[in-house]
Protein backbone atom coordinates (compact mmCIF):
# COMPACT_ATOMS: atom_id res chain seq x y z
CA UNK A 1 0.00 0.00 0.00
CA UNK A 2 1.42 3.27 -0.85
CA UNK A 3 2.02 6.08 2.04
CA UNK A 4 3.03 9.59 1.54
CA UNK A 5 4.47 10.90 4.80
CA UNK A 6 5.11 14.73 4.58
CA UNK A 7 6.72 16.55 7.42
CA UNK A 8 8.19 19.66 8.05
CA UNK A 9 5.61 22.32 7.91
CA UNK A 10 5.00 25.36 10.68
CA UNK A 11 4.85 28.72 10.81
CA UNK A 12 7.25 31.67 10.02
CA UNK A 13 7.33 35.28 9.08
CA UNK A 14 7.11 36.82 6.04
CA UNK A 15 10.52 36.50 4.06
CA UNK A 16 11.49 33.70 5.88
CA UNK A 17 11.98 29.63 4.17
CA UNK A 18 10.56 26.52 5.32
CA UNK A 19 11.90 23.43 3.76
CA UNK A 20 9.06 20.05 3.45
CA UNK A 21 9.90 16.57 3.55
CA UNK A 22 8.13 14.17 2.10
CA UNK A 23 8.91 9.77 2.24
CA UNK A 24 7.18 7.47 0.03
CA UNK A 25 6.63 3.58 0.69
CA UNK A 26 4.68 1.08 -0.17
CA UNK A 27 5.44 0.79 -3.86
CA UNK A 28 8.12 2.09 -6.73
CA UNK A 29 8.47 5.27 -7.21
CA UNK A 30 11.73 5.40 -9.90
CA UNK A 31 9.37 5.57 -12.68
CA UNK A 32 6.88 8.52 -11.33
CA UNK A 33 6.86 12.00 -10.99
CA UNK A 34 6.66 13.29 -7.34
CA UNK A 35 4.91 16.99 -6.74
CA UNK A 36 3.47 19.26 -4.48
CA UNK A 37 0.56 20.86 -4.37
CA UNK A 38 -1.11 23.52 -2.48
CA UNK A 39 -4.68 24.58 -0.68
CA UNK A 40 -5.59 27.78 0.79
CA UNK A 41 -9.47 27.92 2.19
CA UNK A 42 -11.65 28.96 0.58
CA UNK A 43 -9.49 28.17 -2.81
CA UNK A 44 -9.02 24.99 -5.59
CA UNK A 45 -5.89 22.91 -5.21
CA UNK A 46 -2.89 24.76 -6.77
CA UNK A 47 0.20 23.26 -8.22
CA UNK A 48 3.24 24.05 -6.84
CA UNK A 49 5.96 22.06 -8.48
CA UNK A 50 7.04 18.68 -9.67
CA UNK A 51 10.20 16.35 -10.63
CA UNK A 52 9.33 13.73 -13.18
CA UNK A 53 11.76 10.68 -13.89
CA UNK A 54 14.02 12.68 -15.58
CA UNK A 55 14.96 14.38 -12.78
CA UNK A 56 13.42 17.40 -14.30
CA UNK A 57 11.67 20.11 -12.34
CA UNK A 58 8.83 22.22 -13.14
CA UNK A 59 7.03 25.21 -11.12
CA UNK A 60 3.91 26.86 -10.42
CA UNK A 61 4.66 30.46 -11.59
CA UNK A 62 3.56 31.46 -8.73
CA UNK A 63 6.66 30.11 -6.59
CA UNK A 64 9.24 30.53 -9.32
CA UNK A 65 13.17 31.62 -8.42
CA UNK A 66 11.45 31.53 -4.78
CA UNK A 67 10.88 27.51 -4.18
CA UNK A 68 13.30 24.51 -5.29
CA UNK A 69 11.95 20.84 -5.46
CA UNK A 70 14.74 18.22 -4.90
CA UNK A 71 14.11 13.93 -5.35
CA UNK A 72 16.38 11.57 -3.99
CA UNK A 73 15.29 8.48 -6.07
CA UNK A 74 17.18 6.19 -3.37
CA UNK A 75 15.70 7.13 -1.05
CA UNK A 76 12.06 7.90 -2.41
CA UNK A 77 12.09 10.95 -1.05
CA UNK A 78 10.97 14.73 -2.53
CA UNK A 79 11.61 17.69 -0.87
CA UNK A 80 10.37 21.05 -1.25
CA UNK A 81 12.55 24.33 0.08
CA UNK A 82 10.42 27.34 0.16
CA UNK A 83 12.16 31.07 0.67
CA UNK A 84 10.95 34.59 0.66
CA UNK A 85 7.75 33.03 1.81
CA UNK A 86 4.41 35.43 1.45
CA UNK A 87 1.26 35.79 3.07
CA UNK A 88 -0.32 34.25 0.10
CA UNK A 89 2.25 31.00 0.29
CA UNK A 90 -0.08 30.35 3.74
CA UNK A 91 -1.80 26.74 2.67
CA UNK A 92 -2.01 22.91 3.45
CA UNK A 93 0.84 21.29 1.22
CA UNK A 94 0.61 18.32 -0.55
CA UNK A 95 2.98 15.63 -1.52
CA UNK A 96 1.55 13.64 -4.43
CA UNK A 97 2.43 10.82 -7.06
CA UNK A 98 1.91 10.42 -10.40
CA UNK A 99 2.35 7.04 -11.88
CA UNK A 100 2.81 8.60 -15.01
CA UNK A 101 6.76 9.51 -15.69
CA UNK A 102 5.81 12.92 -16.66
CA UNK A 103 3.15 14.10 -14.29
CA UNK A 104 1.19 17.25 -14.96
CA UNK A 105 0.15 20.38 -13.31
CA UNK A 106 -3.34 18.57 -13.32
CA UNK A 107 -4.04 17.32 -9.71
CA UNK A 108 -6.63 14.64 -11.01
CA UNK A 109 -3.54 12.80 -12.46
CA UNK A 110 -1.97 11.94 -9.48
CA UNK A 111 -3.01 8.63 -7.85
CA UNK A 112 -1.45 8.79 -4.56
CA UNK A 113 -1.53 11.61 -2.20
CA UNK A 114 0.02 12.58 1.26
CA UNK A 115 -2.28 13.26 4.57
CA UNK A 116 -0.89 17.12 4.17
CA UNK A 117 1.30 19.52 6.17
CA UNK A 118 -0.13 23.22 7.49
CA UNK A 119 2.20 26.40 6.30
CA UNK A 120 1.48 29.59 7.90
CA UNK A 121 2.95 32.88 6.93
CA UNK A 122 2.74 35.93 8.72
CA UNK A 123 2.74 39.48 7.64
Amino acid sequence: QVQLVESGGGSVQAGGSLRLSCAASGGSFSNTAMGWFRQAPGKEREFVARVIRSGNAYYGDSVKGRFTISRDYAKDTVDLQMNSLQPEDTAIYYCAVDESPYGSQRSETYEYWGQGTQVTVSS
